[in-house]
């Protein structure tokens, strides 16, 4: 084998090395910021879940009406939802009503 041939195969293999390395390097990168995306997202749902301020079945209490319970729930739809609650002035204790809180965007200012 003549030394140029060896020089050639030898310089393949290094550029085959090189192409290897590369697309490990982009793999580790792309699966490194898809960890901390995920990470990320099951934070702010985690901090969804803990400002939730009441369950999704509320049982109405002595003295509330649609509307304090919509401000302290954070549901302003409380009537279309509750098909049930014929005059939203007519709230009782012990009125059982769904609860799906509205989420907002956060003012960041």
């Amino acid at each position: 084998m003549s030394s140029s041939a060896t020089k050639a195969m030898a310089d393949a293999a290094s550029r085959n090395r090189a192409t290897a390395l590369l697309v490990a390097l982009i793999l580790l990168i792309t699966c490194v910021g898809e960890s901390s995306s995920s990470t990320d997202e099951t934070a702010v749902r985690g901090d969804r879940f803990m400002e939730r301020r009441c369950d999704e079945i509320y049982v109405v209490g002595e003295g509330e009406t649609l509307h304090t319970i919509s401000d302290k729930c954070g549901d302003p739809f409380i009537v279309e939802e509750n098909p049930h609650i014929q005059d939203p002035d007519d709230v009782f204790p012990g009125l059982v009503i769904k609860i799906t809180p509205f989420l907002r965007p956060r003012n960041l200012l």
